[in-house]
């Protein structure tokens, strides 16, 4: 089992209903597959960076499950074959998550063998007396 992130631009001319309906057929095609949907983000419409099938604009949808590699395999199929989906990507997200945590140990060991800094004691407190004088200022006189 894998952690992946699928985002996929469905036509922007598709209602509301047909999204959701888009969403529910891959998410219970990755649940048949022995998966598990951990996220669903609809991003709403938003201008692409080029031209897609006579497209300019599309609805972004990004997905983040846990499955086989099978479950992916079944899902990227129905992507492919699905009309009003323009494009897709997967990408594997676990190598970076391994990652990502090993630095955090890593760090987390050279924290603990680094020597704790000790605090500077406090100076003592000058002896009361007068004040010095401050430069280009007139000398008092003593009596």
């Amino acid at each position: 089992m894998r952690i992946y992130e699928e985002l996929f631009i469905i036509q922007p001319e598709a209602q509301e209903e047909e999204v959701d309906q888009i969403v529910e057929q891959l998410t219970g095609s990755i649940s048949q597959g022995g998966g598990q949907v951990d996220k669903v983000e609809k991003w709403g419409k938003r201008r692409l960076a080029y031209r897609v099938d006579k497209h300019r604009e599309g609805f972004y949808v990004l997905m983040q499950f846990t499955a086989p590699a099978t479950a992916v395999k079944e899902l990227e199929r129905r992507l492919r074959v699905t009309d009003a989906v323009i494009k897709y990507l997967t990408v594997r997200i676990d190598e970076n998550l391994k990652r990502i945590e090993k630095r955090r140990k890593q760090r987390e060991k050279r924290a603990a063998r680094r020597p704790q800094p000790v605090a500077p004691a406090m100076p003592a407190a000058p002896a009361p007396g007068p004040a010095p004088a401050m430069p280009g200022a007139p000398e008092e006189k003593e009596a």
